[in-house]
């Protein structure tokens, strides 16, 4: 009997010396997990992979990014939610997780609660673009002609869910216009239809749309960021049109609940440094990206104020998982024959070929 007493407490003791802060003295002394609820070669998964090596050199112990896409990036997340919090498994995510606690009724985890939010990496802006055929010639005029002939306008939406695709219905609500979603399997085909004048416009990351813009294929009205971006300087902010506006795709590290102070301080100190990194920063910044490096309560105050900032924007969307084609299209349908998303699209989570 007292064996089994004395084996009881030794594993209870064994447990409490791996979670106790003191033990992360020595950390990391294995190599590091960063999962990523999004596909290879997405936003989500070039960010994990670009802070990686530069952690791996800091704390001299392979860092590998491991990707798991679905759900919006909700396996993921929930694989790290019950995780050991022992800094070893960690979790790289994007705007989903602040969405995602308004537009899934029943997640198996809480996107606050069950996180440690350790650093965020960056933001990204986008910008509102049309083709050139749409009349209007500059932010006002298109707001002007949305308000004149409600629905006549369309926008392509790459992803139901996605920050961008809430961008847009955040945009309609504050300048109380209604236009048209039109919804795709992904970026590219939504994109390519607005490019060929099916529809007429779509919100598109920074990095993605520059190009179309300057070759004039695209027209730019506005960028989602609160101020103008250096690459557009006479492009205005949209909230300078629509006070209050502003939507910007974030990408940070979270790991489960309960993580030891102690190994945030470590991950944060370590990313912190590597987005300081005058060769890193170029890097973010050819990829359309802001640098962001916030203390660890920093970025939780953050991602609490994100949740509340998506929830209006998601409920008014009428949004849910189970609910994937708006009504209103079917309205599109008839009026302009629109095709759906060619057969070839990728079948997987709308958002992670957005992000």
């Amino acid at each position: 009997m007292r064996a089994v007493k004395l084996t009881t407490l030794i594993g209870f003791s064994a447990q409490l010396f791996l979670l106790n802060p003191s033990s992360a003295a020595d950390y990391p002394a294995r190599p590091i997990k960063l999962l990523v609820g999004a596909s290879a070669g997405g936003t989500t998964d070039t960010m994990a992979r670009t802070i990686a090596e530069p952690l791996s050199n800091s704390f001299g112990q392979p860092v590998l990014v491991e990707n798991r896409p679905g759900a919006g990036g909700n396996l993921a997340a929930e694989a790290v939610a019950r995780s050991n919090p022992d800094g070893y498994t960690l979790l790289v995510s994007f705007t989903s997780h602040t969405i995602n606690a308004t537009l899934y009724p029943k997640l198996p985890f809480d996107p606050v609660a069950d996180f440690t939010p350790i650093a965020m990496i960056s933001t990204v802006p986008s910008l509102l673009v049309g083709n050139p055929k749409v009349p209007a010639q500059n932010l006002r005029e298109l707001i002007a002609l949305a308000k004149a002939k409600p629905d006549a306008l369309t926008i392509a939406i790459g992803g139901i869910g996605s920050s961008l695709h809430l961008a847009g219905d955040r945009f309609k609500m504050m300048a109380d216009i209604s236009i048209v979603n039109v919804p795709y399997k992904g970026t590219a085909p939504a994109l390519t239809d607005v490019l060929g004048g099916q529809v007429d416009l779509m919100f598109i990351s920074l990095v993605t749309g520059t190009p179309h813009v300057r070759a004039g294929n695209l027209r730019a009205y506005g960028v989602t960021s609160a101020a103008r971006q250096p690459s557009f300087p006479d492009l205005p902010a949209i909230g300078e049109i629509v006070p209050g506006f502003e939507s910007e795709a974030w990408f940070g590290v979270f790991g489960p609940a309960k993580l030891p102070d102690q190994i945030v301080d470590k991950l944060n100190r370590a990313v912190v440094s590597a987005l300081k990194d005058p060769r890193m920063r170029e890097q973010l910044l050819r990829e359309g990206a802001n640098p962001a490096a916030l203390t660890p309560g920093e970025f939780a105050t953050f991602v609490r104020q994100d949740i509340e900032r998506w929830a209006p924007v998601v409920r008014n969307s009428g949004q849910s998982p189970s609910k994937r084609v708006p009504q209103s299209l079917f309205k599109l349908f008839i009026r302009f024959y629109a095709k759906p998303a060619p057969p070839h699209a990728c079948q997987r989570d709308d958002r992670e070929r957005s992000l």
